[in-house]
């Protein structure tokens, strides 16, 4: 076997290591994709002879061009009241009768805290994600961002606080999500104001992003009263919906005549609903493989 085809195979089983990580840095699956490739690119032109640990070094790598990503996007950063939220993973599968789907459940990483990551620095989210979620050394996140292993730590046990905060730990039982989602939408089909608000946290944030086109459907609210006024709207689109996983995550999916209208993820916590991120914009929707 040549040199050149043994790196291709190596390369592919670390594929999708790669993409996770990529996945959890820039949430954006087509980012995700480049800097995936790009690190092929640059393996390609590598003399990999010296590299004792070569999924260590891929690790390193598609980390060093996602945050390259993350920089250049902070200097071109849209309107900071604007409201757009990562890519989802959207599996139009009938999941819930699938034990294979916990695993899926287990290893997934919610909207919700995509969009929390999205609101850390670069290098805070590097530490958080290489470490908390791959376990990669701090001596080695530390080399990435030219800074101490103990500065690397405190980037990721910063980065920890504000996660924790911010997007609690969705409930392990899909089946239970499941449940709760459920009596949610029947309560906004009902307008049955009361029920909306027993099913949702008191903090509960409700994001919608309409895309760019539809700034005015974009929107954050805070609040069960607030969010379940809201939510009351989402009762003529009942016969439409349909459960989906979304990141392997209870969801819903909205259409109509074939055409996606909206994708929501909820996080459901302690048996309520925490967070309810609504994509509507209609160019990401019809980018996802969303089936039929």
């Amino acid at each position: 076997m040549g040199e050149d085809t043994w790196l291709a195979e190596r390369f592919e089983q670390q594929r999708p290591q790669l993409r996770a990580v990529a996945y959890r840095m820039l949430g954006s699956l087509s980012e995700a994709e480049d800097a995936v490739q790009e690190t092929w690119l640059r393996l390609a032109r590598t003399d990999t002879t010296e590299v004792d640990n070569l999924a260590a070094w891929l690790t390193t790598v598609v980390a060093r061009v996602c945050l390259n990503t993350l920089r250049a996007r902070t200097t071109r950063r849209e309107d900071p009241l604007d409201v757009r939220l990562p890519d989802p993973v959207v599996d139009v599968a009938e999941a819930d009768a699938d034990p294979a789907h916990a695993a899926v459940l287990a290893d997934s990483v919610g909207l919700a805290l995509l969009v929390v990551l999205d609101t850390l620095n670069p290098i805070e989210r590097l530490a958080f994600v290489l470490h908390d979620m791959f376990g990669v050394p701090f001596e080695e996140i530390g080399a990435l961002v030219d800074r101490s292993p103990a500065a690397a730590r405190q980037l990721a046990s910063r980065a920890r606080r504000r996660v924790r905060g911010q997007a609690p730990a969705p409930d392990p039982d899909l089946a239970r999500q499941r449940e709760v989602v459920t009596a949610f939408l029947a309560a906004a089909r009902d307008g049955d104001f009361d029920g909306l608000v027993a099913v949702l946290h008191p903090d509960v944030v409700l994001r919608s992003d309409g895309g760019t086109a539809r700034a005015r459907h974009s929107t954050v609210l805070t609040g069960a009263r607030v969010v379940a006024a809201q939510a009351t709207t989402f009762g003529r689109f009942s016969p439409f919906a349909r459960p989906v996983l979304v990141n392997g995550a209870a969801g819903v999916l909205v259409s109509a005549a074939g055409r996606p209208l909206s994708v929501m993820a909820f996080t459901v916590t302690g048996g309520r609903i925490a967070a309810i991120d609504v994509i509507a914009d209609p160019e990401r929707l019809a980018a996802l493989d969303l089936g039929h």
